[in-house]
């Protein structure tokens, strides 16, 4: 940790240093100063609790901005739609499960923090950071020490940072753990429930019976009109909630570029190969020629060079020009200029004199003076003069100086400030010497290097492969065409016509989706969608390298759906009710009537003992609810049962007997009822689902983004 905090690129700190300080922060319990500025626009409400546009977007730039630091790069247009999603459920999240934890005392506090922080669970942010870690990979308390006392008073752009990315999400789990735990605790198996199941194993019955499946009767005879289906919906809304949405179809005309004007990209590029290959200065020739890919004058290993083509790149003479290769997007073009050997990993120390203050950013000294003081605390190690006591008076970073500068082994890939890392892999080991950063100056003793590999010195030129003018408008103009058409038959017809492909999006489009079909990146799509009526032909849509027009073939309102799109849900459970009825009316008022009407035979079931009060499943008819509460009817008894109306079929039964069972040895018991006591945990698994279900979610983020 203490290395890199005096040194990381572009950061001011290493992220464990980051993330400790907020997290230290929290710990002590220090206040955080509330924020004075207006509050902007609401962007949704959850529980009545406003979410405002402002705090949204602070939380998707530290998400954003956190991408970038994992990735190298900043996120595409579909990443950044991606994160708002990923940040708008964590706030909702939030308001719905703070809400019940609050009511319960369930929260994380400064204690238990402090102990995930201190711990080797896989858990802790801190396990991340390798510096933090002893040789056996586990966590070195020291150095979790020495940080919380050096950055406890971290506050800022950078803490907020933090806060989002780390401590809520850690909160939230901590709680949402906790909360998880006491209802599974809640769930018990109770005595009286217990009794109640005993019970309903010790009997057993016999039945007689008769079976009518519905598929005697043709679903061709049978008419589900669009007021039956209404009717059924009615009876069962919970099964028919619609959220608004639209179904779209759309042809898209591609902006890529053609073949010819690939061909065109790598003529140009050849023709500047025998020029690359005679100039003197390849950091002038590329930028003279604009090419996309800048020179990097430096030493990098195979790993670090930004091609996908560089295996083939590094196989040619010094001074070769070998190319055009066709990398990612580009046509390339390369020379390795020079090559040498670098290691991998060093070891150094270095005594950081800073010329601002890192927390409140105003200057300590000027440049000059800066220079100065590095010079002469050189000379003097130089002369002999002790480096680690001159590290724990000079040094500005906090975290090496009390080691006497030591910043331990480190790599490329620990993120440090650029110059320090050259200057650390191109001199040799003993070196001492002023560098200096964005941070200040550094002292530095480079004291071992390891793992020496092949470095190359490689100017690389590359020139995109784009659409000419013509190809853009080439398709801008079929585009145009094709959105001149004003009904969805004129469109179709249109397509048919001119060998066009319609692709009829196969799931409807919600509000705040990104994403139609294939293309990651329509948002402006689905914005268009929600603001026009049903049938409308769009105009030609920008969305990545297409132009799409699109028809908006079906609007669906939020409530519950009509019978048009209810029909795929309910119209099998509807035919099969109207089946029932006319199966019953043929069956008669007996047993034997019923068998002869439909040519069946009266069966029996239940010698085995399997069927109980409790039982879920018949052999032979399936799961049938009415039936088994029908079978414990004492009147069945006595008579056949009147047709009963099933999931399958029709049913008539007659209990024949109702005995008791072969007492169940204890073992069995024990596990039905640890059986039993699952079941009831599981069912409350779902317990986030069901908080969220009840919830009062207003999202309005449509109409900001």
């Amino acid at each position: 940790m203490q290395i890199i905090q005096g040194i990381k690129d572009k950061g001011g700190v290493i992220m464990a240093i980051v993330i400790a300080i907020a997290l230290i922060s929290f710990i002590l319990m220090d206040s955080k100063t509330s924020d004075s500025r207006p509050t902007t626009n609401t962007i949704g409400k959850v529980n009545g609790n406003a979410i405002e546009s402002r705090d949204f977007e602070k939380r998707i730039k530290i998400e954003e901005n956190k991408q970038a630091q994992q990735s190298g790069q900043q996120p595409t247009g579909a990443d950044a739609m991606r994160i708002r999603e990923q940040v708008w459920n964590q706030i909702v999240a939030e308001n719905v499960f703070y809400k019940e934890a609050d009511k319960l005392g369930i929260a994380l506090t400064s204690k238990e923090l402090s102990s995930i922080l201190m711990s080797d669970d896989q858990a802790n942010p801190f396990k991340q950071e390798r510096s933090l870690l002893n040789e056996q990979g586990q966590l070195d308390i020291a150095k979790v020490t020495e940080a919380i006392n050096n950055i406890k008073k971290f506050k800022g752009d950078q803490r907020d940072q933090v806060d989002a990315t780390i401590i809520e999400p850690l909160k939230l789990s901590t709680a949402a753990n906790k909360y998880s735990g006491l209802m599974s605790a809640a769930g018990y198996y109770p005595t009286w429930m217990k009794d109640k199941d005993v019970a309903e194993e010790k009997n057993f019955a016999t039945i007689s019976y008769v079976a009518v499946p519905f598929n005697e009767i043709s679903d061709s005879t049978v008419k589900v009109t669009d007021e039956d289906i209404n009717e059924y919906v009615a009876k069962h809304k919970d099964q028919f909630k619609q959220e608004a949405v639209r179904t779209i179809s759309y042809i898209t005309f591609s902006q890529n570029p053609s073949a010819i004007d690939s061909s065109n990209t790598k003529k140009g590029i050849e023709n500047l190969m025998a020029g690359f290959s005679t100039d003197t200065s390849a950091k002038n020739y590329i930028a003279k020629n604009a090419s996309v890919v800048e020179f990097v004058d430096d030493y990098l290993p195979l790993s670090r060079i930004q091609s996908s083509v560089k295996d083939s790149m590094v196989k040619y003479a010094l001074g070769t020009v070998s190319g055009p290769y066709v990398d990612g997007a580009n046509y390339s073009i390369a020379k390795v200029l020079s090559t040498k050997q670098l290691p991998d990993s060093v070891k150094a120390r270095h005594i950081l004199i800073a010329l601002k203050d890192r927390e409140t950013g105003k200057d300590l000294m000027t440049d000059s003076a800066g220079k100065k003081l590095a010079d002469s605390v050189l000379i003097a190690i130089n002369s002999g003069a002790n480096f680690a006591a001159l590290a724990m008076q000079y040094s500005a970073d906090p975290g090496s100086k009390t080691k006497g500068g030591d910043l331990d082994m480190f790599g490329y890939n620990q993120n440090m400030a650029p110059e320090f890392y050259k200057f650390c892999v191109d001199k040799p080991v003993g070196t001492k010497e002023v560098v200096k950063t964005q941070f200040g100056y550094h002292i530095i003793e480079i004291q071992n290097q390891i793992n020496f590999k092949p470095a190359y010195k490689i100017a690389i030129l590359a020139k995109s492969i784009v659409p000419s003018d013509e190809t853009i408008n080439s398709a801008s103009l079929a585009a145009t065409k094709a959105s001149a058409n004003k009904t969805i038959k004129e469109f179709k017809e249109y397509a048919t016509k001119n060998g066009l492909s319609i692709v009829e999006n196969p799931t409807s489009v919600k509000e705040n989706d990104y994403a139609v079909g294939a293309m990651q990146d329509a948002r402006v799509l689905v914005k268009w969608a929600f603001g026009v009526n049903q049938g409308t032909i769009s105009d030609p849509i920008p969305v990545g390298k297409n132009f799409v027009v699109a028809t908006v073939n079906k609007i669906y309102a939020e409530g519950i759906q009509d019978a048009a799109t209810a029909r795929v849900g309910a119209e099998a459970a509807v035919r099969n009710q109207k089946k029932g009825a006319i199966i019953v009316a043929k069956m008669g008022t007996t047993m034997e009537s019923a068998a002869s009407a439909y040519n069946k035979q009266i069966q029996t079931a239940g010698a085995d003992s399997s069927i109980t009060y409790g039982t879920r499943i018949i052999n032979g008819l399936g799961v049938e609810p009415k039936v088994i509460g029908a079978i414990f009817n004492k009147e069945s008894l006595t008579k056949a049962t009147a047709p009963i109306v099933g999931t399958a079929g029709v049913y008539t039964i007659k209990t024949t007997a109702i005995a008791p069972k072969a007492e169940i040895d204890a073992a069995k018991k024990d596990a039905a009822a640890i059986a039993k006591l699952a079941s009831i945990r599981q069912a409350g698994s779902n317990w986030f689902e069901a908080l969220k279900k009840q919830a009062d979610i207003k999202d309005s983020r449509s109409k900001f983004y």
